[in-house]
């Protein structure tokens, strides 16, 4: 097992307050955690932006959803608090996606795909996310960026991801997005990896051709 993954299952144990409490899957309006949590009706299409990626790309954030489902987190490196339990949350999540069945004659890789997406982009590089990919370490299908500064508002204003937390920008909240590249779920805070991965392959199984 992977270094971050045993460090976030010491954490889990010891009882630590962040460790995911929050359960997966509850409606919209009943978690707790989180005002926005739950199934997104209609889906939402997401404002056009663009993340500069771990690798130096430049991508625009539709071009990085369609085609996969996938599972997308908010963090920044510098983050000492939340992010790297979410980091080795992620690193589970990584973990039961390649180890699924996968069908005869199907596609090899996993049916989604993990994107972290750091909110700091005054702090953040490429370097920077490249590091953070490589202590979990991230296989192909995660991937990390960050929003440029002039485009930070309209994300938070999409996701509605601001945490009321002084001491942390960000929710520790996942949230899910279709084939199409539309938000089809947000969960509450902390949510299982094992939710995560089974409304992922909920959401690929019912999915219509992304073209």
């Amino acid at each position: 097992m992977a270094d971050g993954v045993q460090a976030w299952s010491r954490r889990r144990w010891l009882g630590a307050p962040l460790a995911l409490a929050a359960a997966w899957g509850a409606p919209a309006g009943a978690a707790s955690a989180h005002a926005l949590a739950g199934r997104v009706e209609p889906r939402l299409t997401p404002p056009r932006l663009s993340l500069a990626m771990a690798d130096g790309a430049v991508l625009p954030l539709q071009q990085l959803l369609r085609g996969r489902v996938t599972a997308l987190q908010l963090m920044f490196t510098g983050c000492r608090a939340s992010c790297p339990i979410q980091g080795a949350q992620f690193a589970l999540l990584q973990q039961l996606l390649a180890a699924q069945p996968v069908p005869r004659g199907g596609p090899t890789r996993p049916p989604g795909q993990l994107l972290s997406v750091s909110i700091d982009a005054l702090g953040d590089d490429p370097a920077r996310l490249r590091r953070w990919l490589q202590q979990w370490p991230a296989q192909d299908f995660w991937r990390a960026g960050v929003v440029q500064v002039r485009e930070l508002d309209a994300w938070f204003n999409f996701l509605g991801g601001r945490s009321a937390n002084p001491q942390d920008a960000h929710t520790s909240q996942v949230y899910l997005f279709d084939a199409r590249g539309q938000l089809a779920w947000r969960s509450t805070d902390w949510p299982t990896p094992q939710g995560v991965a089974q409304t992922l392959r909920e959401l690929q199984a019912r999915a219509p051709s992304a073209g």
